[in-house]
């Protein structure tokens, strides 16, 4: 939890900063502050979260994404929520180095990847699946697929608000609602090649200032 809470702590205060401090008029810091409590985070955390967009401590926090190679042929975007963007690209940039990759120029990889509003929802057990599918059509949703006991909702990122007030008109307990970047030709890689890809994974997502990691890896 001590690199989970700061990295679900900024997401909050960014979606305040950007939206408003009120949730109930904020989609983005709703669902915030839904993901944090999924994490268990404490109320107190949260409520630091909120009011630290208020104050100059919010002003110096930027966001910044990234965009790298690393090994195999693998691709990935690094979103960051940072107060030292010196530090981060440096500590960023030399996760890739290591292992054998490298940043490239931003916007290099934007044709690689669609970004997506994804839901993550309980499946009720009486719900009409058909019939939840054609309503949430209509507020912009282009996927639905059920697994393992969960639906997930796929949309264009624009669609991410008049998704979220449509899943919660109909009372659907929202499990976890992100803007996500997803592969349009994801790759399969051996195990070998997972392993060696996973060393800078897990160098990459234990930095404080990572807030999210997407690859092209199947």
């Amino acid at each position: 939890m001590s690199r989970v809470f700061p990295k679900l702590a900024k997401a909050i205060t960014l979606a305040a900063k950007e939206g408003g401090a009120d949730p109930e008029m904020n989609a983005a810091l709703r669902h915030a502050i839904q993901n944090a409590k999924a994490q268990n985070m404490p109320k107190d955390n949260i409520e630091a979260a909120i009011k630290r967009a208020e104050g100059k401590d919010a002003e110096t926090i930027a966001e910044i994404t990234y965009e790298g190679k690393g090994p195999h042929g693998t691709l990935f975007f690094v979103e960051c929520a940072t107060d030292n963007p010196t530090r981060t690209v440096a500590n960023v940039k030399s996760y890739f180095n290591k292992a054998g990759g490298g940043l490239v120029p931003s916007g290099s990889l934007e044709f690689m990847f669609s970004r997506k509003a994804v839901f993550r929802l309980s499946k009720p057990e009486d719900i009409d699946l058909e019939e939840l599918e054609f309503d949430l059509i209509d507020a912009g949703m282009e996927e639905l697929e059920e697994n393992e006991g969960l639906l997930i909702v796929y949309g264009d990122y624009k669609n991410f608000g008049t998704l979220a007030k449509a899943l919660e008109d109909r009372n659907l307990e929202i499990k976890e609602a992100r803007l996500e970047r997803i592969a349009t030709s994801p790759i399969d890689l051996s195990e070998e090649q997972m392993q060696e890809v996973e060393k800078m994974l897990d160098k990459i997502e234990e930095d404080e200032d990572v807030q999210a990691v997407y690859s092209n890896i199947n």
